[in-house]
């Protein structure tokens, strides 16, 4: 599985300059290519509505968070989305290339897979950042 370049310039652009919230990646002819960009004053929920509800797809979202020590932090989750109604040949392609992508994307701090919106959640999320 290829991973075109675009795909790691984005990425560390969001890591180094904060210059976007979240990246959307899709594989696409042996490729993985960058599907949307979501710009820095975008939400949460703007990044979870982005994701389709029945195919595969890796995403990068920076979450902001304050600290029980009231301390301002942010941490780059990588999230495997991979719903129950997506096709299983889909399922299969995203999972086996999953670790060799996230390779590639050097900063990654926290990693999620979900099947359901309800597992990649603001409060879920909340709980694997601190």
């Amino acid at each position: 599985m290829a991973v075109h370049d675009d795909c790691k310039l984005k990425f560390f652009e969001l890591k180094t300059k904060r210059n976007y919230r979240f990246i959307v990646f899709k594989i696409e002819a042996q490729q993985v290519e960058v599907e949307k960009l979501g710009g820095p004053r975008e939400s949460y929920d703007d990044f979870t509505a982005s994701l389709p509800p029945d195919e595969c797809r890796y995403a990068v979202f920076d979450f902001d968070f304050t600290t029980d020590e009231n301390v301002q932090k942010s941490k780059i989750f990588f999230i495997a989305w991979s719903p129950d109604s997506s096709k299983v040949r889909m399922k299969m392609v995203y999972a086996s290339s999953k670790d060799r992508f996230k390779r590639e994307l050097d900063g990654i701090q926290v990693e999620l897979q979900a099947t359901d919106p309800s597992e990649m959640s603001l409060d879920i999320v909340k709980a694997r950042a601190i």
